[in-house]
């Protein structure tokens, strides 16, 4: 029987780890129990590789090497066998407390929910319609569509699958070269796992002992400049080569109008804004309904409308006095003002029960006064009477004014003007672009894009901005999910079942994974290999640099034979203990392990999104081309972890701002 190139090659690398192994237990003099950790480890990908349970494989391997272990240090069978029970019931009760798993549930519901209110479809018409003049125009959509919907699901295969039936028949159609298309579906796809929510982050969260929601805010901009990469890439090489692209026909560019609004653009103009506002006077809406023209001109002004309340919100903070400012920023550190006081003033701690120890710190005398005084009035070293209090240094009226002089604004700054000039230039042209055409895409997208678009974005604003947990977040984006299910007609009993069952299925493979890592990582430690490890790695005398590009080479590697979940759980826990020893951010360190585990699901053999796509392709579409056309992107996902090395920036600007890390 004549094997498949896959195959071949999975059967080779599995030949170089026993190999590997085999020469381990020949070259040493004594096997050690860190040897002996080693080898399990390479047992562990082999029996992976063959397509045995991550989950269970993990929990077989780690309890006979954790037996092994006990019994090797002079314990008796059966004390071997207590304390290896033992083992394992601690560590899968220390995994399911973690309350932070269970919004992987909640985001996995949710993303069910999204995919089967049957978005996709419209979306993809919508972006297709909005970037019709855009060169690659067909896989700059497939792009969007997938960085959006991957992101509001999360779950690559069914983005992957989703596409694969809608935007690859019609990329064939308009002649686009079969490697292009397969690439910007599979790739596209993949970034359902990097941008937030995202349920990797959390199992790298969990098992890494970072902050969720530091994670999130650090893989905001990553990701979205690896989806920017991917159509600066694809916009260029239609530009180049636009036989790879052909651009869209004029009839498929063609937005059918309404038969009402068509009348209007015929009889008044065919810029939307001022062609409606005309048809509102005198006999030129004879023939068109008032109340059409009403809602066709509310949908066009939300875009000045939504202007005019940023100007205003931005205005409102940019104006801000200084008094209150300066207010807010007297009562950040109220929870920690005794501390604050006595690192300044060492008295103030040392005679806590003495009162005229507390009495006099600067800003904290006797109720009246302190209350009384105006922000940044020198009254708070007087007297407290009421003399000192009626009569502040600079004050011209009473303490019935201080409000008035306290809501005095100061002048935008020139930051403000600009910005604010720079986006009513940009409403002024959309409204001069903006025909009935362009009216009716806007349309669309206020259908299938905004609702997603405000879906992700309260679920990422609650978390990152602190108003809620993960936990919490998640839930909120369910109830959205089930929501927007509601809006589109789509949800009923039989859908409700298949989405529960399906999240029941795929949290319960992660609680698996996770009960079977944290065994297989105790029993690596009690056998000694993570201290083999570091040992070996620290005898390299590597600089922070050298072991960074160690560990993500490594990473890239083992994306060829395994999944992103097995990476994490079975290897992580062995790099995050290098860490310290090398001065790495375990939050910076995540973000280029999330940048790199997107090769586990587009480099082969073992590229599940090859798969997914290859299942849905047509008969003449083989799993080569679908390769062929995975490469470039994976070169695209190298470039995006070298710029976040050398710019740091990217991933760490906004947790530094939003939390001060």
């Amino acid at each position: 029987m004549k094997l498949r190139k896959e195959l071949w090659f999975g059967f080779t690398l599995m030949g170089l780890i026993v190999a590997a192994s085999a020469g381990m237990v020949l070259s040493v003099d004594e096997m050690t129990n860190g040897h002996y950790g080693l080898l399990m480890l390479a047992l562990v990908v082999v029996a992976i590789m063959l397509g045995f349970p991550t989950a269970f494989t993990l929990m077989g391997m780690g309890m006979i090497f954790t037996f092994f272990a006990y019994h090797s240090d002079g314990q008796t069978v059966a004390g071997a066998v207590t304390q290896t029970l033992d083992l394992m019931v601690q560590r899968a009760f220390s995994v399911m407390g973690n309350d932070v798993l269970i919004s992987i549930p909640l985001f996995v519901f949710m993303g069910y929910l999204v995919e089967r209110a049957n978005l996709i479809e419209k979306l993809f018409g919508s972006l297709q319609l909005a970037m019709a003049r855009v060169p690659g125009s067909l896989a700059v959509a497939t792009l969007f569509t997938c960085a959006v919907f991957a992101t509001a699901t999360g779950i690559v295969g069914a983005v992957v699958t989703l596409m694969g039936l809608l935007a690859l028949p019609q990329m064939l159609r308009a002649g686009y070269d079969v490697r292009i298309a397969a690439g910007s579906i599979t790739a596209g796809g993949c970034l359902g796992i990097l941008i937030p929510p995202s349920v990797m982050l959390i199992v790298y969260g969990a098992t890494a002992g970072v902050s969720v929601v530091q994670l999130y805010a650090g893989a905001f901009f990553p990701g979205l400049m690896l989806a920017g990469l991917y159509v600066l890439y694809v916009v260029l090489l239609a530009k180049l080569k636009p036989g790879l692209m052909p651009p869209l026909s004029a009839e498929r560019r063609r937005v059918p109008l309404p038969p009402v609004t068509e009348k209007i653009a015929q009889t008044v103009s065919n810029v939307a804004l001022p062609a409606l506002l005309r048809a509102l006077k005198g006999r030129r809406n004879a023939d068109v309904p008032v109340g059409h023209i009403v809602r066709q001109l509310g949908i066009a002004l939300l875009p000045a409308l939504l202007f005019g309340a940023v100007a205003a919100g931005s205005w409102h903070v940019n104006t801000a006095p200084p008094a209150a400012q300066e207010a807010i920023e007297g009562l950040e550190p109220m929870g920690l003002g005794s501390w604050s006081s006595g690192s300044s003033e060492p008295g103030g701690l040392a005679e806590p029960e003495d009162a005229g120890g507390l009495a006099e710190p600067p800003g904290s005398e006797e109720p009246a006064g302190g209350l009384q005084e105006p922000p940044g009035a020198a009254g708070g070293v007087q007297e407290p009477s009421a003399g000192g209090v009626q009569e502040p240094p600079g004050a011209a009226a009473s303490a019935g004014n201080t409000g008035a002089n306290a809501a005095e604004r100061t002048p935008p700054t020139r930051g403000w003007w600009i910005g604010t000039a720079v986006g009513a230039a940009a409403l002024l042209a959309f409204y001069a672009l903006l025909t009935f055409q362009r009216l009716e895409i806007f349309k669309m997208l206020l259908a299938s894009f905004f609702p997603l678009l405000v879906l992700i974005l309260s679920v990422l604003g609650s978390i990152v901005f602190g108003l809620a947990t993960p936990t919490e977040a998640a839930a909120v984006g369910a109830f959205g999910g089930f929501l927007l299910a509601v809006a589109y007609r789509q949800f009923n009993t039989a859908m409700l079942k298949e989405s529960v069952y399906l999240t029941a299925k795929t949290s319960a493979m992660v609680c698996w994974l996770f009960v079977g890592s944290a065994i297989f990582s105790a029993a690596f430690a009690l056998l000694g290999g993570q201290e083999l490890v570091e040992n070996w790695v620290m005898s390299l005398n590597l600089s922070k640099t050298e072991f960074l590009i160690l560990s993500q080479v490594i990473i890239f590697i083992l994306g060829w034979p395994l999944e992103w979940t097995e990476i994490i759980v079975i290897f992580m826990p062995i790099f995050i203990p290098l860490l310290d020893n090398f001065g790495v951010d375990p939050l910076f360190f995540g973000l280029l392990v999330a940048l790199n585990l997107q090769t586990a699901f587009l480099s082969p053999p073992v590229a599940m999104s090859a798969f997914y796509l290859k299942g849905v392709s047509p008969p003449h579409v083989t799993l080569n081309q679908i390769f062929a056309g995975m490469i470039p992107f994976m070169g695209i996902q190298i470039i995006a972890i070298v710029l976040l090395y050398q710019f740091p920036g990217i991933g760490l600007w906004l947790p530094q701002v939003l939390y001060g890390n």
